[in-house]
């Protein structure tokens, strides 16, 4: 009866949120005690360090790492390759991941369903990351980083019957999206640390993808570089460019207006 009670209160634990990207490392868990109902701790990574060590040095000092806990949800910033649902083979992931992308020693190659979207993103973790994690939680699940937003960016493209493309900018890079109904039309990321790379990325692929100039829409939204100067280059080009407020979206929860926190962190908890 004991070890029955013990498995249910390690099933009601909230998942202590763990961001890992190329240069930085935040966590996160639900806290009633916060005003956001969330705490929220960005960690400064030393570099020249492996990601790996810079983990294993903040579960020694992070206040939500430290707090006793058995789950745990890990985000990682990785190239995503998006397989139809119907044409996905577990077997071959792998292969075809390392086909698409270069491959990069010390990898495992994992997948996340996306039964919205009717897809299966395939992505790399560190497999030295996944070992520190597995070495301080029993249970523990791994996504893209981005997965929060596509599945966000989906919900909102269902709504009018102009065709929609999304911007999403995170740690120097931009994700750029566009769905039809219940499926992806198109998925990448770019280096885009600079707002003129981003303009010329997004407004290539809006070329590409056929789009329309007069009535067809563009969302940005994230950590934007030169944010101002962008939609107003967007605007030149676009008659319909807006920038998406997740805080307006949400009816201005308290999370959406926790500093620092990225958005793709913050949707995990809407």
């Amino acid at each position: 009866m004991m070890q029955e009670q013990d498995n249910n209160t390690k099933a009601k634990q909230p998942r202590a949120i763990i961001r890992i990207a190329n240069r930085s490392l935040s966590f996160a868990i639900t806290d009633s005690s916060k005003e956001a109902q969330v705490a929220f701790e960005p960690y400064i990574v030393k570099s020249g360090v492996s990601k790996a060590a810079n983990l294993r040095q903040a579960f020694k000092s992070s206040d939500i790492l430290l707090r006793p806990n058995s789950r745990a949800l890990v985000m990682v910033d990785s190239r995503s390759l998006i397989v139809p649902l119907d044409s996905y083979d577990e077997k071959q992931a792998e292969i075809l991941y390392n086909h698409t992308f270069t491959p990069q020693e010390g990898t495992t190659v994992m997948s996340a369903m996306l039964p919205a979207l009717q897809a299966v993103a395939v992505y790399g973790v560190n497999s030295d990351v996944k070992l520190v994690v597995g070495d301080h939680f029993d249970d523990v699940r791994f996504m893209p980083l981005v997965l929060p937003v596509w599945e966000y960016m989906h919900k909102r493209s269902l709504g009018g019957q102009r065709r929609k493309l999304y911007g999403y900018f995170h740690d120097g890079k931009l994700e750029v999206m566009s769905f039809e109904k219940n499926r992806f039309t198109f998925c990448n990321q770019y280096d885009a640390q600079y707002s003129r790379d981003a303009a010329y990325f997004m407004l290539y692929v809006w070329k590409e993808m056929g789009f329309d100039v007069q009535n067809d829409e563009m969302y940005i939204c994230g950590d934007i570089p030169d944010r101002e100067w962008l939609m107003e280059a967007m605007k030149r080009y676009l008659q319909k460019v807006f920038f998406v407020n997740v805080s307006a979206d949400f009816n201005r929860a308290p999370i959406t207006k926790l500093t620092g926190m990225p958005m793709d962190m913050k949707l995990v908890f809407m």
